[in-house]
């Protein structure tokens, strides 16, 4: 899949980093404890749809053997690396220099079938999150520049996650753990990540999962994430 941003640069994705337990107040709900440092896994590159595609769930993950639907939401920032204006690889980047290795921005939403991301994969979380179509991201990307311009401060932007209209999700990434600039010094001590890698920079509290009574993603559900300055990403749901 190619990202393109509204001055017309493009980069197909390449990889998918993300981001557990980014945002305090979401570790907390799950009774767990914020990390010291940045909670690394990987999405399958298949994963990802576009904005007005639909999350199709597969029947292994609705299964009653491997504990039924726990499909859930998660609003995330996507950070997309691009090309270095001096053509440097985005490797053993410092803090000062991350912002620099930015193509820009866009909403994501982080889709997980809870049972296989704690059970059904010895711990790993790649393939709870990694079926077919759990990857929504979009609308657009949008650069850095484009923020600034807007007045905006782009590590402190409101995130939102609505499920047929209902606020689920609320929260501001200035409350992240780790900022875009740490993340992307952390992820490339070592490791080159190439033009298209995403980085997905975690999740807010108020996920389904933590909720009482669990709420989790059914058949003809509307979902969207909304990140101030970038956009609103609209996917339906469908059992497949």
């Amino acid at each position: 899949m190619k990202l393109t941003t509204s001055d017309n640069r493009s980069v197909t994705i390449s990889q998918i980093f993300a981001i557990g337990r980014n945002y305090a107040a979401h570790a907390h709900e799950q009774g767990l404890e914020a990390p010291d440092h940045p909670m690394v896994f990987t999405k399958n590159i298949a994963s990802v749809i576009s904005d007005g595609e639909e999350i199709v769930i597969p029947p292994i993950a609705r299964d009653p053997e491997f504990g039924g639907n726990q499909t859930d939401f998660e609003a995330e920032l996507a950070v997309i690396i691009g090309e270095h204006a001096e053509g440097r690889p985005c490797k053993d980047v410092s803090r000062g220099e991350a912002m620099g290795f930015v193509l820009g921005l866009a909403c994501a939403n982080d889709v997980s079938a809870r049972w296989w991301q704690k059970k059904g994969s010895g711990g790993q979380f790649c393939r709870g999150k990694g079926f077919d179509t759990f990857c929504p991201i979009g609308p657009r990307v949008v650069s850095i520049d484009e923020l600034v311009a807007a007045g905006l401060d782009v590590h402190d932007l409101k995130i939102e996650c609505r499920v047929n209209g209902e606020t689920m999700q609320s929260a501001r990434t200035s409350q992240m753990m780790f900022p875009i600039d740490v993340l992307i010094e952390e992820l490339s001590k070592g490791t080159t990540l190439l033009p298209g890698t995403v980085i997905l920079t975690g999740t807010p509290s108020g996920v389904g999962m933590a909720r009482e009574p669990q709420v989790w993603l059914q058949d003809g559900d509307a979902v969207e994430v909304e990140i101030e300055g970038v956009g609103v990403l609209h996917n339906g749901v469908r059992f497949g």
